[in-house]
């Protein structure tokens, strides 16, 4: 039996980041940094595991070295002889604002699910969590299978599927393509963490309350609607049981806010909390992340 609690699914890449005296290596990806996010705060070495492909070359090394060290699970990555690591660069101007460079066309991840490669074992997970730039970057019928495979994990009653939409059109064929697999994967879906922006952007929404009428019109197991420094939203909860959300004291890079906000969610879930501790949890983590640069912040000591 797994003692896997939380399974994450997506693409880790090497984060080169600028700084005063040239540029820092690091590793994230959405759902890398909620996996990581989240095992910090549940503590125990191994509750939180990760599905991914890395490469051979020496950056994917480094970033199984610095999976294990974060105590992740990393049983079930797969490696590709043949592709490396995604990378992507980020620089912050004057004002904060970012810009972001990328190298991720041909990496090893993308042939995550695809035809004709071994399918990675997905494990018995109280949780399986992915969002919509894991579906983005498979190929159609590596889409097709990983979804086949979370239906049949969550008909074995034991797993439940979290999902955020986490849409980035460029990754995506067009817009259709990505609202027609969207809606496949929020039909599984018990617990749904979107952002308030990302979804009215995919379905051209001309108001926040068109998105949580939509999200409103089914029952979840759990659903925050991420808004940013306001706070998130939960049609669960009536007015009067919404927790404050005060703003981050300090606000240096909003890299892995949501990516964040999910991984205290999901920890807060897994630890029995109610919807709004768990959305607290949530927005407490993503105030601390975005103090400091970089979407993973160095632990505490």
């Amino acid at each position: 039996m797994s003692s896997i609690r939380l399974l994450a699914i997506g693409e880790v890449m090497a984060e080169i980041r600028s700084q005063d005296d040239g540029f820092a290596v690091g590793f994230a990806g959405d759902t890398y940094n909620t996996a990581i996010y989240a095992a910090r705060q549940l503590g125990a070495p191994g509750q939180v595991g990760y599905v991914t492909r890395l490469g051979d070359e020496p950056l994917s090394q480094a970033l199984l070295a610095h999976a294990l060290a974060e105590g992740l699970d990393v049983s079930h990555i797969a490696r590709d002889p043949q592709r490396n690591i995604g990378i992507y660069a980020v620089v912050t101007d004057d004002d904060g604002e970012r810009s972001f460079s990328y190298w991720r066309a041909d990496s090893a991840a993308r042939r995550l699910f695809a035809a004709g490669q071994a399918a990675p074992v997905l494990p018995a997970a109280e949780i399986v969590y992915l969002s919509g730039i894991t579906l983005a970057i498979l190929a159609p019928a590596g889409r097709v299978r990983l979804l086949e495979m979370l239906a049949d994990l969550r008909a074995g009653g034991a797993t439940k599927v979290a999902f955020d939409s986490n849409y980035r059109p460029a990754l995506w064929e067009d817009r259709a393509t990505a609202r027609k697999t969207m809606e496949r994967i929020w039909q599984l879906a018990d617990i749904a963490l979107p952002s308030i922006d990302d979804e009215m952007a995919l379905y051209g929404d001309d108001s926040e309350e068109a998105v949580v009428a939509r999200f409103a019109a089914r029952d979840w197991d759990g659903i925050a609607i991420k808004r940013g420094s306001r706070g998130p939203l939960s049609p669960r909860l009536a007015a009067d049981d919404r927790p404050d959300f005060p703003a981050a004291m300090k606000v240096v890079d909003t890299t892995a806010a949501g990516d964040s906000f999910n991984g205290g969610y999901l920890a807060a879930f897994l630890a029995g909390a109610g919807e709004a501790e768990r959305m607290a949890a949530g927005h407490r983590l993503a105030a601390e992340v975005v103090a400091v640069p970089g979407a993973i912040i160095p632990r505490a000591s």
